[in-house]
């Protein structure tokens, strides 16, 4: 007999999964134990587990994948290979589809670009702020910037500038990075630039003093001078993402932790059976998290799956943790399919949101 987590572990499919296709009646385990619940498989079930598992990444629907797993069983090979040729033409009409609209998108993009005709950046912005306040709101950035070079726009922190405030934004499409400081000396119409990741690493090198920095943009170049001091460079000659239609979330359950206890509990506690996934080809870790009614966010067990339990990459929860600086933060839970959000108790303009992953991918 096989423990879920072995028939995990050696058939690709993860725990949820499992319990997921035993109460729809698909893989239902050899004996389930009356105590505990806890489910075992016969060893020939693993075939079964290892075909599910090549069904589910070819998306055929769980219909066809119950009457294929029932053909496969009692050897009808026809039934198995009808179904089989069903699902690679809709995959193949589909893909038709998918490719006659990306068509018709590129084709709007390439009018929308034009850059044959498009005019070079004018924009000419200088203003000062603190550099305090501007190394703090970098810090607080800075870790969920990207670097996949088929998403180069991702490449740099977001200078967002209008009327007297300046934001900074990051997101490598996992995670984005928020923050917010004043300033004085532009109060003009909106300007934005993208400054490359080493710039923006430059720039926070220079802020190491107490007194207002001068920042200037003048078409495509960015400069930063810190009295006697300076670094600049050339800004990213790409378009951003709309982040203010990116954290337009509904409110959600918040709940106050204490940082350096909660970090603990995330480093020390269980990484889901299941919990590994490739993201922009790196393995990370999963930790399953839950806000209990008293407002406790607890690490889950491995067989946990409550309905609002939410699963999220433990590395970039750390990093959130770290780069929100503070030894209370707020987490902010939505439906299990929204982002998590980590908020400063005392500054709303500052927080990250972390993408949720489906636990069982």
């Amino acid at each position: 007999m096989r423990s879920i987590g072995e028939m995990a572990r050696d058939s690709g499919l993860g725990v949820s999964a499992l319990r997921f296709y035993d109460r729809a009646g698909v893989l239902v385990p050899a004996w389930v134990d009356p105590v505990s619940g806890y489910r075992w498989y016969a060893s020939e079930q693993l075939d079964e587990a290892r075909l599910l598992a090549r069904l589910r990444r070819a998306g055929m629907p769980l219909a066809d994948i119950r009457l294929v797993l029932a053909g496969w069983s009692s050897a009808d090979t026809d039934l198995v290979r009808g179904l089989l040729q069903a699902h690679l033409r809709r995959l193949e009409l589909g893909l038709a589809d998918a490719r006659s609209e990306f068509s018709t998108l590129r084709a709007l993009l390439d009018h929308r670009e034009n850059p044959m005709t498009a005019a070079p950046r004018t924009d000419t912005v200088r203003l000062s702020v603190s550099a305090p306040d501007l190394a703090s709101a970098l810090d607080s950035v800075r870790f969920a910037t990207g670097g996949d070079p088929e998403l180069p726009m991702l490449g740099g922190v977001l200078f967002d500038v209008e009327g007297e405030s300046l934001h900074l934004v990051a997101t490598d499409r996992y995670r984005l990075a928020v923050a917010r400081t004043s300033t004085a000396g532009h109060g003009g119409p909106r300007v934005q630039v993208i400054v490359p990741v080493p710039l923006a690493d430059a720039m926070r090198a220079l802020l190491s003093g107490d007194e207002s920095v001068a920042l200037a943009v003048d078409g495509d170049r960015v400069t930063l001078e810190a009295g006697d001091r300076q670094t600049a460079g050339q800004c990213l000659a790409y378009d951003f993402p709309d982040y203010r239609r990116l954290v337009q979330l509904p409110s959600g359950r918040r709940a106050h932790v204490d940082v350096p206890a909660f970090r603990e509990a995330l480093e020390s506690g269980p990484v889901r059976a299941s919990g590994v996934r490739e993201q922009d080809g790196a393995s990370h870790e999963l930790s399953v998290l839950r806000v209990t009614d008293d407002g406790t966010v607890t690490v889950c067990e491995d067989g946990d799956d409550g309905p609002d339990n939410v699963a999220v990459n433990r590395g970039f929860l750390l990093d959130a943790l770290a780069a929100g600086d503070r030894n209370r933060l707020i987490l902010e839970f939505g439906a299990p399919t929204a982002p998590l959000a980590v908020r400063r108790p005392d500054d709303e303009t500052a927080f990250s949101l972390l993408m949720p992953v489906r636990m069982d991918d």
